[in-house]
């Protein structure tokens, strides 16, 4: 647990302009400068089985397309590389898929100004027990399609108690995330400068923090092949980070990151590559090298400013590859 307490890995329209707005006999409230909720239970629940439905399919089918409607950010490009490999690796369909069964949603939907918006679907899951998995919709404008952007999946015992406004809803982080540890939107930024060089005293110890670091030196010592790494922030607009404000004065945080990893052999061997799902991915001829670039979703647990001890400790990682070169 460390010192932080188990895992703590807006503007709003003038009065003026609304009354305005009624005296001209209409009022319409898309969400550019009002702060309003992002959803209602009704539209989020909606949004929830059109994906669990689309999912389904496209797993079955192996269908990067039909994909593409319900997933974006870094779901969608995990995802979706998922299915490309699969399909160029002979599987035309997946017979032996087993459909997603998505129970006990819970929606956290905060209110919001501006785009994109988002909420929370925090449900239950057929595929592992003792767990809850939590999806972040998000939506680009006024009337545009929700879409899955962060899965997190994340032990029942760990999930953290999200707070509430006067009217029950869900907290989103401002802009800056005032009153937290760290600035959420810089948590890519400094999280891949940690796997660098090991800088900051940030992050809690853990397997996607400390030990990682202690196995890629394992690997960068290796003589029988050279391995280099770059990490990247993966950035808005394409990949927003979002959060929600947690009981003790914290926050939920999914952000996302790239990853590059070289493997170069001496010269005079070539490498080998037997993966079937990874040579469907790749592209150049393999001659001396080959780089492997996977994306990462992460659920981080950000502690309050004024929570001294407190680190930032990761609740969920999930990372895929998205494409190999040869070269």
């Amino acid at each position: 647990m460390g010192a932080l307490k188990r895992y703590r890995g807006v503007q709003g329209a003038t009065v003026a302009a609304l009354l305005a707005a009624a005296l001209s006999g209409c009022v319409t409230v898309h969400g550019e400068t009002a702060t309003v909720p992002a959803a209602d239970r009704a539209e989020a629940k909606k949004a929830l089985a059109k994906f669990t439905a689309a999912n389904n399919r496209a797993n079955s089918r192996l269908d990067t397309g039909l994909n593409a409607t319900i997933e974006t950010g870094a779901l969608g490009a995990i995802d979706q590389a998922g299915l490309r490999a699969r399909k160029g690796a002979g599987q035309d369909r997946s017979d032996a898929y087993k459909p997603l069964r998505l129970t006990d949603a819970r929606f956290l939907i905060p209110e919001q100004a501006g785009w994109p918006k988002f909420f929370v679907a925090d449900t239950k899951s057929n595929r592992q027990d003792d767990t809850r998995w939590l999806f972040v919709f998000q939506r680009n404008s006024h009337g545009g399609p929700w879409k899955a952007s962060y899965l997190a999946v994340v032990a029942d015992k760990q999930l953290p108690r999200f707070a509430r406004d006067a009217d029950g809803r869900a907290k989103a982080v401002a802009p800056g995330g005032t009153g937290l540890a760290t600035d959420p939107a810089k948590l890519g930024k400094t999280y891949t400068r940690y796997l660098e060089d090991g800088s900051g005293d940030l992050f809690a110890p853990g397997p996607f923090t400390d030990r990682t670091r202690t196995e890629r030196d394992k690997q960068l010592k290796e003589t029988n092949v050279r391995n280099e790494y770059v990490d990247q922030p993966a950035v808005a607009p394409q990949y927003p980070t979002f959060g929600l404000r947690t009981k003790d004065g914290g926050a939920l945080v999914f952000f996302a990151t790239h990853h590059h990893h070289k493997q170069t052999l001496p010269r005079g061997y070539t490498p080998q590559i037997k993966d079937p799902l990874v040579k469907a991915l790749l592209t150049g001829k393999p001659q001396q090298s080959v780089t492997f670039q996977r994306m990462a979703q992460q659920a981080v647990q950000v502690p309050a400013a004024d929570d001294t001890e407190g680190e930032v400790e990761f609740l969920s990682r999930i990372q895929g590859l998205t494409k190999a070169k040869g070269e």
